[in-house]
């Protein structure tokens, strides 16, 4: 490696097999031993479909990364993003050594401390300060180098009070902010963070990500940093890689690469129907969600602008009582909000139409929602109902309310009047 180059992935890929421990069964063992005899690559490599999870498919086996290459120069902070399931969570362990690859290789200097789970390392029956002494240990310190930085680590945490109590007892909260003060006061050479800092509250996610920046401007470490928090990832990473279905599609500066993730067609299947079956009276013939520039996207930004397209055909009579409306609905199944038109307010002629909505802007949540869009004559006529035809999801990029994460903490947001009573 060069010498500011720290981390180098080289053709790493990591296989699974679906339902099985280990390669399944005894036969597959030994096929692979009888292939690694022959001096033969192991056959089962040749197969294996892309981590899609949303797809059924027709093997067993499942490529969770394929081929994913990038160099991390020393002190660089690079942030992971990409859709649950895209491999992210997989990279880091492999790079933390917690799982092995399937083949590729990995070339790095230095120590690597991860923070991939709340409280990984931790046992529950030791007190706070037992657990920075062996989480420490696991990292490879010695009990000097970590008696040094004790007094650092406990007053960072938050968590004076109680660390001689049982972990336990602990909050997750509580948990997660000492399981990084002690990564993050260890002095790796790289820090691996997967997305833990959503349970922390709002001044420790602050403190850090601000001790993430001096990790890496002042002391000169490497960060790897995975988040759909997309702020946090503008304001920390210096470069970032966007992976789907285990591959990667898109790596470069931070704001190109979550332009890029926003944009891109990872969702977009599910933003787009279109009816095979249509009646030749009246029904809807095509529903879309689409972003500013009127293409369909499944993905936006909080402060992005969302609208609902619906293409309709209509006869005479569907054109003078029919209603066209829809609702949307977020993970828990709560209707947000409906809308809906007279037909005969907005056209005169029977034919086909496509109907243009925009959603209520800086308004939803992050969140992942759904649509449901109904043609009907209220009380009389189901003309066609669809539950869920599409679906979009907001990704955090600035509303302030990702300090209230894993809380439920409403759908909407509303610019209300504040005043001071005199």
């Amino acid at each position: 490696m060069k010498k500011d180059i720290i981390l180098k992935v080289e053709n790493l890929s990591k296989q699974y097999r679906l339902g099985l421990v280990g390669t399944g069964s005894i036969g597959h063992d030994l096929n692979r031993w009888w292939s690694k005899v022959r001096g033969k690559e192991d056959p089962y490599l040749k197969i294996g479909e892309s981590n899609d999870r949303s797809t059924k498919g027709d093997s067993d086996y499942v490529w969770a990364l394929k081929d994913i290459n990038f160099e991390v120069n020393r002190g660089e902070v690079l942030g992971i993003i990409g859709k649950n399931g895209a491999g992210k969570s997989t990279l880091l362990k492999i790079l933390s050594r917690v799982t092995a690859p399937t083949t590729g290789e990995i070339k790095t200097k230095g120590r690597i401390a991860s923070l991939l789970e709340v409280g990984t390392g931790f046992h529950p029956e030791m007190t706070g300060r037992e657990n920075i002494f062996l989480n420490g240990a696991i990292l490879g310190m010695t009990k000097k180098e970590i008696q040094s930085k004790l007094n650092e680590i406990v007053e960072f945490s938050g968590c004076e009070r109680y660390i001689d109590t049982p972990v336990k007892r602990y909050s997750s909260g509580m948990t997660v902010r000492l399981a990084f003060a002690v990564a993050a006061h260890l002095d790796p050479d790289i820090l691996v963070i997967d997305e833990v800092l959503a349970v922390g509250d709002a001044e420790f996610q602050k403190k850090a990500i601000g001790k993430m920046q001096d990790i890496s401007n002042a002391d000169g470490r490497t960060v790897l940093f995975v988040s759909h928090n997309m702020a946090a990832v503008k304001s920390l990473c210096s470069r970032a890689i966007v992976l789907q279905h285990g591959e990667t599609v898109f790596e470069g500066e931070t704001n190109k690469a979550v332009d890029f993730y926003l944009k891109s067609d990872v969702a977009n299947e599910s933003a787009h129907y279109i009816n095979k079956l249509y009646s030749e009276q009246s029904d809807i013939l095509e529903v879309s969600v689409r972003d500013k520039n009127n293409s369909v996207s499944g993905i936006f930004g909080f402060d992005n602008q969302i609208s609902l397209n619906v293409k309709i055909r209509t006869n005479k009579k569907h054109l003078s009582v029919g209603v066209l409306g829809f609702r949307v609905i977020d993970q828990l199944e709560r209707a947000i909000f409906t809308s809906e038109i007279q037909l005969k307010d907005f056209i005169k002629f029977e034919g086909e139409y496509s109907f243009n909505i925009e959603l209520p802007f800086k308004t939803l949540v992050p969140n992942d929602y759904k649509v449901h869009v109904a043609f009907h004559i209220p009380n009389q006529e189901i003309i066609r109902n669809l539950e869920n035809i599409v679906g979009f999801n907001i990704e955090e990029t600035g509303s302030g309310f990702h300090k209230y994460s894993g809380k439920d903490y409403g759908c909407v947001v509303l610019d209300n009047k504040w005043s001071l009573k005199k």
